[in-house]
């Protein structure tokens, strides 16, 4: 693909469509989830409750986020943990470089953490000589393919099962041929024990810390992320500075929300606390900016911080599931993604607003009712008022606004395009327009409704 399509949502999607099934398959897969979220949901009485309780305490925290960090740090530090406060994606990457150098660490497991895709953080430490493995099945099989996720919950949902199991013979020494599930997911068990076993230090993520105790939770599946952090020396955990609650009360809240919201589990396998490190070992948290101070600063899309990373909305979505993650070019995709990364590009982002429907459906399924397409329809505007729009989009909006003010021009554009739709169709049925390549346009009227109503309002 050319660089010039590289930041183009249209363009890596029609890459990702040209294989048919497996859209189809993505798309079914993910509305499967969905439809799991939906009973998941309906079996909580208090459901839309809980959604009102988590908004709220998550507009409490962004109204009073630099109180809330102040006293995480306080009470992090008084449980001895070491905290770190990182201004951008640099500043993290180097942090935990440093953590490292200090131990003479060259080697690390790493679970799941969206916020080092953010920072690219894999790439940064690999480049400075230190061998990152992540400990995450999903996240183990893009990275061994070479490819970021694709989805912040199931990072390769993209992939099949016959592909793993190529992917798996070729990194791994697994039979050729063997697609077997059980079969791999034991292979990728052989091959992560010994990464545990020999790794001194360990980074994980964090869904959700608390300002009241100075504690921080990590809520996986496979419980990689507490083999990695209790069998290390030095445990590094990694997080936005908006993924603060106030108390610890406020965590049966959000815990009942995003396990149900995310996959239609009643809970995480795992949700594991970590408060302070045992004897012998070190725990560091590094709190990170990276535009999140900006963006809380905008009263528009202030509230897409509350994000609590559950990718409900990327399961409904119906433009994901039919372009796949990495046509968002951005670590976190989906409709989510597409309201944060404009806040950190504007102009490499500005594509993505645009990658959606208003469909809404985003909105609904949010645990922590984020107003999704309310804020993608604005981001639009302010992507066209600060002219980062594409300028072919810019020029027939210019073009169309021309038009329907003019209503001779109107007219007489719709006449024209009538009589050319019936009389040479493959002017507007040929592979330079986009729409037609992708719907079955109606038959053209023999008249327009200005002519049907003049003729007829008498009657």
């Amino acid at each position: 693909m050319s660089s010039e399509n590289y930041n183009d949502h249209a363009a890596l999607a029609a890459q990702f469509n040209k294989d048919e099934a497996r859209v189809d398959w993505h798309d079914q897969t993910l509305w499967w989830v969905r439809a799991k979220r939906d009973r998941a949901a309906a079996s909580v009485p208090d459901w839309e409750t809980l959604r009102d309780a988590a908004s709220r305490i998550k507009d409490n925290v962004l109204s009073n986020l630099s109180e809330y960090l102040r006293q995480f740090e306080e009470a992090a530090t008084r449980n001895g943990i070491t905290v770190h406060w990182a201004a951008d994606a640099k500043e993290h990457n180097n942090i935990v470089l440093g953590i490292l150098r200090s131990h003479k660490v060259d080697r690390m497991v790493k679970s799941k953490s969206m916020l080092t895709e953010e920072c690219h953080l894999n790439e940064f430490l690999e480049a400075n000589g230190v061998e990152v493995v992540d400990t995450d099945l999903g996240e183990r099989v893009v990275q061994l393919a070479g490819e970021p996720p694709s989805h912040i919950v199931l990072p390769c949902i993209h992939w099949k099962k016959e592909e793993i199991g190529r992917l798996f013979h070729e990194h791994l020494g697994t039979p050729e041929g063997n697609a077997d599930p059980q079969f791999l997911t034991y292979a990728a068990r052989l091959h992560l024990r010994e990464k545990f076993l020999t790794r001194r230090a360990a980074l994980t993520g964090v869904n959700f810390a608390v300002a009241e105790t100075g504690e921080f939770v990590v809520c996986t599946n496979e419980g990689n992320a507490d083999m990695g952090a209790h069998l290390a020396d030095v445990h590094i955990a990694c997080m936005g500075i908006e993924k603060l609650i106030p108390q610890r009360r406020h965590l049966g809240i959000f815990l009942r929300l995003l396990t149900r919201s995310a996959t239609g589990q009643p809970i995480t396998t795992y949700s594991s606390h970590f408060k302070r490190p045992r004897p012998g070992q070190e725990m560091h948290i590094v709190l990170v900016d990276n535009g999140r101070s900006t963006h809380l600063g905008r009263k528009d899309f202030r509230n897409s911080l509350k994000c609590i990373r559950c990718a409900a909305c990327f399961n409904t979505c119906p433009v994901y599931r039919r372009s796949g993650g990495h046509s968002y070019h951005t670590a976190v995709a989906g409709p989510i993604g597409s309201i944060l990364s404009p806040n950190l590009d504007r102009k490499k982002y500005s594509d993505l607003p645009f990658a959606s429907t208003l469909c809404g459906s985003c909105s609904n399924v949010c645990p922590v009712k984020i107003d999704i397409h309310e804020q993608l329809y604005k981001w639009r505007q302010v992507i066209v008022q600060e002219g980062n729009a594409a300028a072919a989009k810019t020029a027939a909006m210019k073009t169309m606004s021309w038009v329907l003010s003019n209503p001779g021009v109107y007219h007489t554009a719709g006449k024209t395009g009538r009589w050319l739709m019936l009389n040479v169709p493959f002017t507007v049925k040929n592979k330079w327009n986009a729409w037609y390549l992708q719907r079955e346009l109606p038959e053209p009227p023999r008249q327009s409704f200005g002519q049907w109503y003049k003729k007829n309002r008498n009657v």
